[in-house]
């Protein structure tokens, strides 16, 4: 019996604890049954005797059956799952490779061996059987992650994980999914604005034939544009279209450089009716609504920034431009002007406090359309302030606050700005004048604190840091200057009782402004430059006190012609100058010694590269307009205008920031092939 149970070899769940003690106390009741039924009679016990005996027998024959039942399923299971899984490794669709510390292939699946192509593979190295599968393993260990990759091999795409450390390769062709996934990146949609930039202008001095001929160039011209990259093109109004396309139509006009920019404005130009397109295209959400709004956001950007290219961003995404050859069109009219400068002073009346900020290092025109504003503020009973540092200004900056002082006007114009920061309410208005960029304003707290009530006046073209939901934005790409702006805003205000708005000094600086901006008279120079000095002089700007105030000192300009001295063609037309690593030179200077370049002959545009702190490299971008030094100086992080531009670069030596320059140069080159 004993050698029996022994080799019945019981399972498990049989050799559960619960299930033996239920079983004995079956055969205890069954026992004493039994020895009740044999006193209560003889026979009835003997009955009972047999049938507990037999029930005995059965309760061992059964779990003998059952457990070799058991035992039989289990095996069968495990031949079951152990058959599976080598069918698996077999025929799955999942490549399996098995290679030793050499890479020399040790086992090959069949699958994977449809793809190598060859029936010797075993003790073969991986580099020998597939270069570019080695490769691609070489690439996965040296990541140094069990990380699944997306790799394309064999003209096929695969999820590829390796396990160095067993020596196994498992890959998974994934190409229909992908095909499928790039089938919807292709599809998805991309909304367009196009605007046609100068149509009003013309449209109000041609005759309806002439202008009905030129509607319908430019509606035939971008159709047929758009037809080319099966593309969906709806007229909104005269100068406004909708623009539908795929993503993959839309990385080919990518690729074309959206040519029908250039062609309409030729083609135009030849008929003595020039005109320009800006268009902004949106497209990367699942939300129609965002990319619409995002498209509009972006035809406002390529607008702001003078028109005459493409803006392509996705929401959260840094923005790419496209054209912006041509200088931008004088499109601005006197009802704008005026508009504007009633709006300003509306904004005005509600405010308690003005505050005026330029850019860092701020020069005439920075302060000149500063002070200008501080007197529109002041002329509606506003309290108002430059804010500017004064004991540490340029020198032609530091002249006229001298002569401000000495003449006893106006000296509480300026505020030092830990004082501006202290005085500032929530009803504070902040004017930015001659930029827009967060990271060249003069007063980063100023900016933070009164982040949602701020105005722009800039005449620099619009770029990526402008703040977001400013008050007002009165930004002019064409025009000469901050000083030009702000002076045809002072024509459209009416001071109580003959009051005047400006004094002589004021208007001399301000008309200081435009002369430095506009090289004197001779860059960016529209009739309205010339209408804006006019007015300047006529409430008593003084030429003279001008030619005193920009008057360089001697050794500035020393300074300036060692500068000059260092210049190097690089490119056909294209000057570097680049001052020493280990000194430190006025950014004025820099952009002197660029401007004087230019004045050279065969020099279409000129880099100054100089150190202007310890941390911080400067370039000074400037050109005669066939070059866009704009677009330059952005890939570089800078901007600016087409012919005057800059940026700065940190932790970097001159010669760095000259290498970083070239790169930019070429770049820009060969987008303009």
């Amino acid at each position: 019996m004993k050698d029996f149970l022994r080799k019945l070899e019981l399972p498990s769940f049989i050799r559960d604890s619960r299930l033996t003690a239920s079983v004995a106390i079956i055969l205890v009741l069954s026992l004493l049954g039994t020895i009740i039924g044999m006193i209560m009679s003889p026979l009835l016990g003997l009955a009972l005797v047999l049938i507990f005996i037999l029930t005995i027998a059965c309760v061992i024959y059964g779990t003998y059956v059952l457990a070799d039942n058991a035992n039989n399923f289990a095996v069968n299971l495990s031949y079951r799952i152990k058959r599976s899984e080598q069918e698996a490794l077999i025929k799955m669709p999942l490549g399996i490779l098995l290679y030793d510390s050499d890479h020399q292939i040790q086992w090959v699946n069949p699958y994977l061996q449809l793809y190598l192509k060859s029936d010797d593979l075993i003790g073969h190295t991986i580099k020998s059987v597939d270069p570019d599968l080695n490769r691609l393993l070489d690439e996965a260990i040296e990541a140094k992650t069990v990380e699944n990759h997306i790799i394309d091999w064999d003209g096929h795409q695969f999820e590829m994980v390796v396990q160095d450390n067993l020596g196994v390769i498992y890959l998974l062709d994934i190409s229909r999914y992908a095909k499928i996934e790039r089938k919807y990146k292709a599809e998805r949609l991309a909304i367009g604005q196009v605007f046609i930039d100068n149509y009003d202008e013309l449209s109000e001095v041609m005759h309806d034939q002439e202008l009905t001929s030129m509607s319908s160039y430019v509606q035939n011209t971008l159709s047929n544009y758009a037809k080319k990259f099966n593309s969906y093109l709806k007229r909104i109004d005269e100068d406004h279209f909708l623009l539908l396309a795929h993503m993959q139509d839309l990385d080919k006009m990518e690729k074309d450089k959206f040519s029908v920019l250039d062609k309409i404005r030729l083609e135009t130009s030849r008929n003595n009716t020039p005109l320009t397109l800006s268009i902004g295209i949106a497209f990367g959400s699942d939300s129609l609504t965002e990319i619409a709004n995002q498209a509009q956001s972006n035809l406002d950007l390529a607008l702001g920034r003078g028109g005459d290219q493409v803006v392509l961003r996705q929401p959260g995404k840094d923005a790419r431009f496209y054209g912006g050859k041509s200088n931008p069109m004088e499109k601005r009219t006197r009802v704008r002007a005026r508009m504007v400068s009633q709006a300003l002073s509306e904004l005005f009346k509600d405010a308690d406090r003005v505050l005026v900020v330029g850019h860092m290092r701020p020069d005439m025109d920075s302060v000149g359309s500063g002070i200008g504003v501080v007197k529109i503020a002041r002329l509606h009973g506003v309290k108002a302030n430059f804010v500017l540092d004064v004991k540490n200004t340029n020198y032609d900056v530091g002249r006229l606050v001298a002569r401000m002082q000495e003449e006893k006007q106006d000296t509480d114009i300026f505020i030092d700005p830990d004082k501006a920061l202290d005085e500032v309410t929530d009803k504070s208005l902040l004017v930015m004048v001659d930029h827009s960029k967060y990271s060249i304003t003069y007063s980063k707290k100023l900016y933070d604190r009164l982040k949602n009530r701020i105005i722009v006046i800039d005449h620099h073209r619009r770029g990526e840091e402008f703040p977001e939901n400013p008050m007002l934005t009165y930004v002019e790409p064409y025009a000469s200057s901050a000083c030009e702006l702000v002076t045809e805003m002072i024509e459209y205000q009416q001071p109580a009782n003959g009051q005047r708005v400006l004094t002589d000094l004021e208007a001399t600086a301000m008309l200081a402004g435009i002369v430095v901006d506009s090289k004197e008279f001779s860059l960016r120079t529209g009739t309205r430059t010339f209408d804006a000095a006019s007015y300047l002089r006529s409430i008593g700007a003084d030429s003279t006190v001008v030619s005193l105030l920009l008057k360089e000192d001697i050794n500035s300009f020393l300074e300036k012609a060692h500068l000059v001295a260092t210049l190097k063609l690089v490119k056909p037309h294209m000057a570097v100058l680049c001052g020493p690593d280990d000194k430190i030179i006025d950014p004025i200077i820099t952009a002197q010694a660029a401007d004087v370049a230019l004045d050279l002959e065969n020099i279409g545009a000129s880099f100054a590269i100089t150190r202007r702190d310890q941390n911080t490299i400067g370039i000074s971008a400037r050109s005669m307009g066939k070059i866009n030094v704009q677009l330059i100086m952005e890939k570089l992080g800078g901007g600016g205008h087409l012919s005057n531009a800059a940026t700065q670069l940190e932790d970097v030596t001159v010669d760095e920031a000259k290498q970083k320059l070239l790169e930019a140069i070429d770049e820009y080159e060969e987008e303009n092939e």
